[in-house]
């Protein structure tokens, strides 16, 4: 083989091997991103998704299309991603459930949300606002607790379905108060709130970010939030530790949304998406927004959000012991 022709092979090596090594990278310049959301459009995680989705698509300088795939706790969006390539145009806009209780309650989980997607960057942190009817005789979760006590049985909460993160955090609420009550669920927390208004359920557990707007239109009566610091959304109301009942001290019962993508995506495209989306993050419109949904900055590296993913799975573990879903 002669000198040039070798030197021909070697160039046509190179550009062969050029495209991609360098399209892990360059993957979003110019292309549009899917940005995969587990629930119905106009819910709270669609809501915040949006927001981000319109700051996202400023950091990377494409756009940025949100879609709806819902059903089977969020999975079947995950399973979009799973699926997907690792190119860095699909991405999942994931509320934790999904990926720390579903593990726990489902007895055929599609993925494996340890294994089978990569975190990219935290979003933020949510909690919940307990909310009863208006016309219920306890005015604090003091009062509350010692009704419930008293009238075993007697309360019933709602929630957005068995194994739901407000289905388990009022039955974590019961376990360390010592009370029992009954659970009601639904097919989403838009009906299980209707009822609690109308008087046919006495309480339940709802996000802050929709739950605070109840509360403040009058239509329910806000005892406690699951934070552990009171709520800028809902200045007035306590937190659970913050009532003194035994059992409830350390209360810190919440969820967060993070942004996780397929297996497999390069590390340094990984640190690309990261660093844009705590860019958007930090945009000051965003970050209004998001303050006045009653929403917690959460920002970080992978690993932040991996860490966190893994302790509240083990944590969940413990309280979804017995309860299974399809």
């Amino acid at each position: 083989m002669t000198a040039s022709r070798r030197l021909s092979l070697a160039a046509l090596a190179a550009l062969a091997l050029a495209p991609l090594a360098s399209a892990p990278v360059a993957a979003q310049d110019g292309q549009p991103l899917r940005l995969i959301v587990g629930y119905a459009a106009g819910g709270p995680v669609d809501q915040a998704a949006r927001l981000f989705g319109q700051a996202l698509a400023k950091e990377l300088n494409t756009s940025v299309m949100v879609e709806n795939k819902t059903g089977a706790n969020a999975t079947i969006a995950g399973s979009e991603v799973v699926r997907a390539k690792p190119d860095g145009l699909t991405l999942w806009y994931a509320a934790s459930p999904t990926i720390t209780i579903s593990p726990n309650v489902m007895s055929k989980m599609p993925f494996d949300p340890a294994k089978d997607l990569a975190p990219v960057a935290p979003i933020l942190s949510y909690y919940n606002l307990l909310v009863v009817n208006n016309n219920e005789p306890y005015k604090d979760l003091k009062e509350l607790v010692a009704y419930a006590k008293a009238n075993p049985r007697k309360l019933a909460y709602g929630s957005a379905g068995v194994g739901a993160s407000n289905h388990l955090g009022a039955l974590l609420f019961a376990q360390r108060s010592g009370i029992e009550m009954n659970h009601i669920p639904y097919k989403g927390n838009a009906p299980a709130m209707t009822d609690v208004i109308g008087g046919q359920l006495n309480m339940m557990l709802d996000i802050i970010s929709t739950a605070s707007n109840y509360a403040h239109a009058g239509k329910v009566r806000p005892l406690a939030v699951t934070s552990p610091q009171r709520n800028a959304a809902l200045p007035d109301v306590p937190t659970f530790a913050e009532s003194g009942i035994d059992g409830l001290q350390g209360f810190d019962v919440g969820g967060w949304y993070g942004i996780y993508g397929p297996k497999g995506m390069a590390p340094e495209l990984v640190a690309k998406l990261n660093k844009a989306v705590n860019a958007a993050l930090a945009q000051p419109e965003l970050k209004k927004r998001y303050k006045e949904l009653g929403y917690d900055e959460w920002t970080g590296s992978p690993q932040t959000l991996a860490e966190r993913a893994a302790k509240e799975r083990a944590m969940w573990a413990t309280v979804t012991h017995g309860i299974a879903v399809d």
